[in-house]
């Protein structure tokens, strides 16, 4: 019997295959902007700058008390991926999503409600913008009211959510396969 070889990369080889600051700064970034609503610890603010940069998001908005670089914490988990991801800090978090749908993005929380629906059945409309809240107390009331579909991630187990940059990391990549699909 003969088995294919799997041979892991190095670090060097892996690294031959992605773009450079300069390259990056040329390609299109998908039509979706994420609104990160209160994320209380940093490491999660370094996780989510980290997946914004694996999907090629258009931009990420820090809202509240949510972190910004530069600092240590959000570095240690974003791997230097807050130099690449286009982000702004704002206080109220309204004016931009007023802002985001005036330009024609569809407002989407990632929040159960009572009229959540499934992200892996959800209608995504192109530009989109993703709204994930606080660890503890999920995106406040008057954003997700603003939405025009909150999505959830079905949850089989005792607990009711994933941490914040893993739910992020799972739903913007079926966003992006949406997108693909669309595009």
């Amino acid at each position: 019997m003969s088995f294919n070889k799997i041979k892991k990369l190095s670090f060097e080889e892996i690294q031959k295959t992605r773009p450079d600051f300069n390259a990056l700064q040329k390609k299109t970034r998908h039509p979706f902007v994420v609104l990160a609503d209160n994320i209380r610890s940093v490491h999660n603010v370094g996780a989510i700058f980290r997946t914004a940069d694996a999907v090629l998001l258009e931009h990420l908005f820090l809202c509240g008390i949510t972190a910004t670089p530069p600092r240590d914490e959000i570095r240690k988990t974003s791997l230097g991926a807050e130099e690449s991801v286009p982000w702004t800090h704002a206080q109220d978090a309204r004016e931009i999503i007023q802002t985001l749908r005036q330009r024609g993005y569809q407002i989407v929380s990632l929040e159960h409600t009572n009229k959540s629906c499934d992200y892996r059945m959800a209608p995504f409309h192109f530009p989109l913008c993703l709204i994930i809240g606080n660890e503890y107390l999920g995106i406040q009331n008057h954003l997700v009211e603003l939405s025009d579909l909150a999505i959830e991630i079905p949850m089989f187990g005792i607990k009711h959510s994933l941490n914040v940059s893993v739910a992020f990391g799972i739903v913007a990549y079926k966003i992006l396969s949406c997108w693909e699909d669309q595009a």
